[in-house]
């Protein structure tokens, strides 16, 4: 018993090193910048341990603005994207010839590079010298007024930013849930069928508990996700997120890093600190929600 607990441990080492060096370090190491407070890059020293930093970043308003994008990205995109995705499962699954073609054009975006993506959505949606473009001219050609979404006002960016991202996120989410329904065990629903119950009750009753587990892990990782958001910001945006208002709690971290006015590991680490205990309160508030309303 002893040699084989010796062996499980020696199989274990070489991922247990692998996440202790590029995972916990990391993550002790953020904690101890974040309250070294007037930290020099140069020559690694520092004035004093405290709050100095959070304190500094909570007043910063390009990080409030940060915070404030990044909720509204993951309040709407979340919800709306699983919801859509659900949708779309529960059609392709009602499909029986060329399901897995389907299939396989709905994730096609999945694989495609985001900031590929991104340039797409900026020439469709911004507007030029030469052109208004594609959006702007189906919305003109509709008698509407033609509105900027990549330099204009707020709403239009965060119109675009939230699109963009759920038509992102939604290939995965849909191939997740296609899966999660084609292993519900059709005795139930033969079941339900010989007793009389209709659709609706059906997909209450039987469709909703059997995948909620697979909901709940979209619900999960798309909060998780949500938060991280940067890559995509830049691709509508540009760079200087700052500029265009559009700046999420990640770029603010990498801003006060590697940007323009960067140089501040503290200021970033206790950015990152803030970011890491939003996403495990809701992560935990998820799990806590999950032993109620998830069926396993």
């Amino acid at each position: 018993m002893k040699n084989n607990k010796l062996k499980g441990w020696l199989y274990l080492l070489p991922a247990i090193l692998f996440l202790g060096f590029f995972m916990v370090y990391p993550l002790i190491d953020v904690f101890i910048y974040s309250a070294e407070e007037g930290y020099n890059f140069v020559t690694q020293t520092s004035k004093g341990v405290g709050l100095y930093n959070f304190s500094y970043v909570l007043r910063d308003p390009y990080f409030m603005q940060a915070v404030k994008n990044t909720f509204i990205i993951v309040i709407i995109t979340v919800p709306l994207s699983t919801g859509f995705a659900l949708l779309i499962a529960l059609a392709l699954n009602s499909i029986t010839k060329l399901k897995e073609l389907f299939q396989t054009i709905y994730f096609l975006p999945y694989v495609t590079n985001t900031l590929a993506v991104g340039l797409v959505f900026m020439i469709l949606f911004r507007k030029t010298a030469y052109t208004d473009g594609m959006v702007n001219l189906l919305i003109q050609f509709f008698g509407g007024e033609g509105v900027d979404f990549i330099d204009g006002p707020y709403w239009a960016k965060m119109f675009v930013m939230c699109f963009y991202t759920i038509w992102v996120v939604l290939p995965f989410k849909v191939l997740i849930l296609t899966s999660a329904l084609a292993s519900v065990n059709q005795d139930y629903y033969n079941a339900a069928k010989i007793d009389g119950t209709s659709k609706g009750r059906i997909f209450r009753r039987i469709t909703l508990p059997m995948i909620s587990p697979m909901i709940f892990y979209l619900v999960i990782t798309g909060f998780i996700g949500a938060f991280k958001a940067y890559s995509d910001q830049v691709a509508l945006f540009g760079t200087d997120l700052n500029a265009a208002g559009m700046n999420t709690m990640v770029g603010y971290v990498y801003d006060m890093l590697y940007g323009n006015a960067g140089g501040y590991p503290s200021y970033a680490s206790a950015a990152a600190v803030i970011l890491f205990a939003i996403v495990l309160t809701i992560t935990c508030v998820n799990l806590m929600v999950s032993k109620k309303n998830v069926h396993y």
